[in-house]
């Protein structure tokens, strides 16, 4: 015969199989990256000067270039408030961010370091830029004040596809780096972005397309060729031109007077931006 488990011994057990639960979820929850902002975590990292804008631990950046930076955006903090900021790193874990995604690293920095001014007066700001290079990790983040809102997502990330990760596949860092940055500021001014470089490949081709529609036309006018003959070779060139269009198109994928600095300003992201990987 079996005999009836207590009601309170039931009470007991379930009791604590709701605290184990519990228990199992937290842990799970403090050890997952993407949480790691909620555990207080301090990147290992102090920020440049106030309108120094460029930071390279990795030394990716030829003095050259970065002069180009700062000349870019020194003016753009002045005329919109919006501070552009380069940092390259070698790796993330080497800063304290060991495990985690480039997203959660770089917005981290930005709320960490508060990049830009969160008010101007009684408005709303919130418009600093983060550009974020780790080496070691082929990882690049753009990374956005929350003033932007989510608008900009799709530009950025068209910046990043286009001008920053087709040059760091070539191992042209520096240049990757400064045309990210030339386009950003072009974005935060409103103006057009710049057209994507030409792959290595679009010069040669087009010679040997010039050439042939040359030799081409010499042949069919001494032959003293007919209509359709012309016409078949408009077509041929046709095809090609629009081939190679396809293959160039798919081929990558203000307040005025601001006197502050970049830092400091209470300015944090909201998580818009881009992200890249080569």
């Amino acid at each position: 015969m079996k005999h009836p488990i207590p009601q309170s011994v039931r009470c007991r057990c379930r009791y604590l199989s709701i605290v184990m639960l519990a228990s199992i979820c937290l842990l799970s929850l403090a050890s997952h990256p993407a949480l790691a902002q909620d555990q207080n975590l301090i990147i290992d990292l102090d920020p440049p000067g106030q309108r120094d804008f460029v930071l390279d631990r990795a030394e990716l950046i030829t003095p050259e270039d970065e002069a180009r930076i700062k000349a870019l955006a020194d003016p753009l903090l002045t005329d919109t408030a919006a501070p552009l900021v380069v940092v390259t790193i070698n790796s993330m874990a080497e800063h304290g961010g060991m495990g985690l995604r480039i997203e959660t690293f770089a917005r981290l920095l930005f709320d960490q370091w508060q990049i830009g001014p969160a008010k101007i007066g009684d408005t709303t700001w919130n418009k600093g830029i983060l550009l974020l290079v780790s080496r070691s990790d082929r990882k690049a983040r753009i990374e956005l004040g929350a003033g932007w809102g989510r608008e900009k997502d799709q530009l950025c990330q068209q910046i990043m596809d286009e001008q920053i990760i087709p040059r760091f596949r070539e191992g042209k860092f520096s240049e990757g780096i400064v045309a990210g940055a030339e386009a950003l500021e072009k974005m935060a001014r409103g103006l057009k972005l710049p057209t994507p470089p030409k792959p290595a490949w679009y010069y040669p081709v087009m010679l040997g397309v010039i050439g042939l529609a040359i030799f081409t036309i010499v042949s069919l006018a001494r032959k003293g060729s007919n209509g359709w003959a012309w016409i078949f070779w408009g077509v041929v060139f046709a095809v090609i031109g629009t081939i190679l269009y396809h293959a160039l198109t798919n081929s990558g994928r203000g307040s005025g007077g601001f006197s502050g600095g970049s830092f400091g300003g209470g300015g944090f992201s909201g998580g818009g931006g881009a992200s890249g990987s080569w």
